[in-house]
């Protein structure tokens, strides 16, 4: 029974290590040529831009049609690597 417990609690610690990682706040530079990128691409809105498995995160990004997608980008380049309509 205590080895069960032992690997019950390393199995969380694991869990919340690897979902700490997986959202990341963006320095604030890099925040703001991620927004201005997204501009000059014709996005008006967005809801959320964090960092997640090593790509740039923009969800729900708004263009200037109305339609709603969810983007990829690349880290060092901000190219657009996946578009997903909502």
């Amino acid at each position: 029974m205590r080895f069960t417990m032992t690997a019950l609690a390393c199995a969380l610690s694991v869990t919340f290590a690897v979902s700490a990682v997986a959202d990341e706040k963006l320095a604030p530079e890099q925040q703001t040529k991620v927004e201005a990128m997204l501009k000059q691409q014709g996005f008006t809105k967005w809801k959320k831009i964090e960092m997640e498995d090593g790509m740039i995160e923009v969800d729900d990004a708004i263009d200037a049609n109305g339609k709603e997608f969810d983007l990829k980008l690349d880290p060092t380049s901000l190219e657009i690597k996946k578009r997903e309509a909502e």
